[in-house]
């Protein structure tokens, strides 16, 4: 069995962090995360993935309503969602790539499975296959999931995440997002700037409501004359 001054339970920014800042301080380290790739949420179904369809998307309405403007004819640009999704995921390959490459440059070893503990000192991994390690120290760094709630589960196909509308087919024609935070109104500008029809329920007076209220009130001004509707 393996002994660990710290294992960290998750991969994500948190968890990856956590992991350089105590090997460069000369700790044995071991990172646990239980899918394939390393980065968390955020790097993979989460803020990168996002920020590439909102880049992708922007260059699209910007071509459609701002080139000629400036002097730039294009004719009619036409979308290519599935090669937008494909670079979307170039993207994130790369990012994840990159935690891959810092976790060896650190010395940090990594494991591939669903960490459990047996007792306080001692995790037990359930990977390809059974692993069992010790550590003085666990963080435990395993991020959040996707909210449901009654009447309206997550069936990955008709009611979906927002993991799964990083991964749509196809332009919705309409699409319903509830939750006005900062991941639903990603994905709302992303799939109106393509051309969907988009409609946002939020709980709150305004979207963003735990940022400043003028933010908010200023960002619904700017989603409404985008032409979504809240």
């Amino acid at each position: 069995m393996n002994n660990y001054d710290v294992a960290i339970i998750g991969s994500g920014p948190g968890g990856y962090v956590c992991a350089i800042r105590c090997a460069q301080l000369g700790l044995k380290v071991a990172i646990i995360e239980k899918y394939n790739t390393l980065g968390g949420t955020c790097l993979n179904v989460g803020c990168i993935p996002s920020k590439a369809l909102l880049d992708s998307s922007h260059q699209y309405h910007d071509a459609v309503h701002k080139f000629a403007d400036h002097g730039i004819n294009i004719g009619t640009p036409k979308i290519d969602f599935k090669q937008m999704i494909a670079r979307k995921q170039g993207v994130v390959d790369q990012m994840t790539k990159g935690v891959d490459f810092l976790m060896k440059k650190n010395k940090v070893n990594v494991y591939t499975g669903m960490g459990s503990f047996v007792d306080a000192t001692t995790i037990q991994i359930d990977g390809a296959k059974k692993e069992t390690i010790s550590a003085k120290n666990t963080v435990i760094a395993t991020g959040s999931k996707p909210a449901s709630f009654p009447g309206m589960e997550i069936d990955k196909k008709r009611v979906i995440s927002s993991t799964e509308a990083l991964e749509l087919k196809e332009i919705p024609k309409h699409l319903i997002v509830i939750g006005g935070g900062v991941i639903g109104l990603e994905m709302s500008s992303v799939y109106s700037r393509l051309g969907a029809q988009v409609s946002i329920v939020e709980y709150a007076d305004s979207v963003i409501a735990g940022m400043d209220a003028s933010l908010g009130k200023e960002m619904g001004r700017v989603l409404k004359k985008q032409g979504l509707k809240l």
